[in-house]
């Protein structure tokens, strides 16, 4: 009887931690699946509608530049920009799309000729962007995030 009882007195001080159910924070959760995101690249690139018909994800990124920089350069094309030595410059636009679909030129990468024989450069560049149609933003796990691009613009003025 006596070791019937020790056997369940020792079980009882040994089983205790059997039923403490190990809790996870959501916290815990939440950090985890963070470490798996790839947070540079996106699910969906910012898109036109004239972009809808591209079906691969690298087709609509290169949809999306190519439409984007198809109308600056249709744009800047309609100025008449006179200068006193032939320009032959790629400048690179830095610019936001927000989560919106609005875009916002954050930079301007000009050469130091192309900005003395054009000065209006910067502000020829900003117009233009103001009559782009709408821009359909980027998506991550189909939420609508903002992304960063840059996009080099050919000038050349003879």
């Amino acid at each position: 009887m006596q070791k019937v009882f020790l056997f369940f007195i020792l079980l009882g001080f040994t089983s205790c931690n059997y039923f403490d159910a190990k809790k996870i924070a959501t916290e815990d959760i939440l950090e985890e699946e963070l470490k798996t995101f790839n947070w540079n690249e996106v699910d969906t690139y910012p898109t036109f509608s004239s972009c809808d018909d591209a079906i691969d994800k690298q087709d609509k990124k290169e949809c999306f530049e190519t439409t984007l920089s198809t109308f600056i350069t249709s744009n800047l094309e309609t100025e008449t920009i006179i200068v006193t030595q032939d320009i032959n410059d790629t400048m690179v636009l830095e610019f936001q799309i927000s989560e919106t679909g609005e875009l916002h030129l954050k930079n301007i990468k000009v050469d130091s000729i192309t900005k003395l024989e054009i000065p209006e450069i910067e502000t020829l560049l900003a117009n233009s962007l103001q009559s782009l149609p709408k821009i359909y933003p980027a998506l991550k796990r189909n939420k609508p995030v903002r992304t960063e691009f840059r996009l080099p613009v050919v000038i050349a003025v003879y």
